[in-house]
């Protein structure tokens, strides 16, 4: 009588269990196409972001002669060095070329 519980629960739940989790996995891997949306959106409006306070600290240093910046120095390239990397990703995500 047990034979008869155990061979379905070894043939139908053990294989069941594991592609279960199987397809969890990969599905928990992938982020959507709104996440990538999402994720493009904030690089972009970071870029922005960036642009700006660089305006705002050359004014502030254009009238106060005394003015030392807390972030560092405009448009050096270790600092571009991120952000060249996450354009050449895009461009390749994209099929073009910078």
């Amino acid at each position: 009588m047990e034979e008869i519980i155990i061979i379905p629960a070894v043939v139908l739940g053990l294989p069941w269990i594991i592609f279960h989790y199987i397809t969890k996995w990969k599905t928990a891997a992938t982020i959507t196409g709104d996440d990538e949306q999402l994720l493009d959106e904030l690089y972009h409006l970071a870029k922005r972001l960036d642009d700006r306070m660089d305006t705002v600290e050359r004014l502030v240093a254009s009238d106060n002669p005394e003015f030392k910046p807390s972030r560092l120095a405009h448009d050096r390239e270790i600092d571009n060095q991120p952000l060249r990397e996450l354009d050449r990703l895009l461009a390749e995500k994209k099929g073009t070329s910078i």
